[in-house]
């Protein structure tokens, strides 16, 4: 089968594409990503002459036709994502989570696709207390921030269309990732590449802000696992493995795998509408698809450690700004 995959340039939307390649080889893949900041082609460089990559906005609307007439599925991870940038700039987030959702959802409709797989995350239930209670399918919705505000939104435009339209939909509410590619704006990432550089680290407030970590190979497989067995319609959460824990937590686990002392930590002001806990039941994954994550915190964090040491020529590049001329070299002046 042929498989769009939006954002696969990005850091969950290339670790899917890296394993889909390796697990069905038989399909073709078709990446359709803007390249913004958060997007690097050199993610998908050894993946390069089994994948058509498209660059383009999913905001296009004669663009995404033309593709998705061409697809069976649709795998749509693209999405504007980091909760300070959203404060900044909160039109960018409506435009691309939103509409840019919608204009696909329309035109697999039009074609009628086999399956549109929206991938979103726990954000949108909002937040728990520190003693306890888990998200899952059944959670309201209580975003309480733009970026979750917004991924909020589209869900509910891919459920709508499912109900109006009967477009085979699946969703799956993910907690927070972690693995190769990361940007390294985000938390666990910037924290090693500050560490290996002997920089402090900012850990927000009092630290004691609780996430639920999935490493990114375990969410593909979760997806994997959806696509193939999943009922449509539904929704699936998918959380990690025992890796629910606090950010100073994290942070210490990190100052241990890179050698470093609690000297290194900085505790800056915190950020507004910061969510105090997330946490996944993941039993109806486990129960309907036999899936379950299988990588545990400390397992997955060393291996992320060790990936970035051994990549510090994609790390420099990122920093630089370098890796946004990648596409010119390889797509436009070769």
């Amino acid at each position: 089968m042929t498989i769009l995959v939006t954002g696969g340039a990005g850091f969950i939307g290339s670790n899917f594409v890296h394993y889909w390649v390796a697990h069905h080889p038989e399909d073709r893949i078709i990446v359709l990503d803007k390249l913004t900041y958060a997007g690097n082609l050199r993610n998908l460089e050894s993946v390069a002459n089994k994948i058509r990559f498209v660059k383009g906005d999913i905001c296009d609307h004669e663009l995404v036709f033309s593709l998705v007439k061409d697809v069976d599925r649709i795998v749509h991870f693209a999405a504007e994502s980091h909760n300070d940038r959203a404060a900044m700039d909160p039109e960018s987030f409506l435009r691309t989570n939103i509409f840019g959702t919608y204009n696909l959802l329309d035109a697999a409709r039009q074609h009628q696709i086999k399956r549109f797989h929206h991938v979103s995350t726990d954000e949108v239930f909002g937040h728990l207390p520190l003693d306890g209670g888990s998200f899952n399918e059944q959670s309201l919705y209580a975003p309480r921030s733009i970026y979750p505000a917004s991924k909020a939104a589209s869900d509910h435009f891919v459920r709508a269309f499912y109900h109006t339209h009967g477009l085979p939909i699946t969703i799956s509410n993910c907690s927070n990732n972690y693995g190769p590619y990361h940007f390294p704006e985000k938390i666990i990432p910037l924290f090693i590449c500050n560490l290996r550089e002997g920089k402090k680290v900012p850990v927000y407030g009092d630290g004691l802000y609780v996430r639920d970590w999935i490493h990114v190979e375990d969410h593909c497989r979760g997806i994997e696992a959806i696509l193939l067995k999943g009922r449509v319609g539904e929704t699936y959460c998918l959380g990690g493995k025992e890796s629910e824990i606090s950010n100073l937590e994290l942070t210490k686990k990190l100052l241990a795998l890179t050698d470093r002392d609690e000297s290194f930590i900085e505790y800056v002001k915190d950020r507004p509408g910061h969510d105090r806990r997330y946490s996944i039941d993941y039993s109806k994954a486990q129960r309907e698809l036999g899936w379950e994550p299988t990588i545990g915190i400390d397992e997955g964090l060393k291996n992320t450690v060790d990936w970035y040491a051994n990549h510090q020529a994609w790390v420099d590049e990122v920093r630089s700004g370098a890796y946004q001329d990648y596409y010119e070299k390889q797509y436009v002046t070769r």
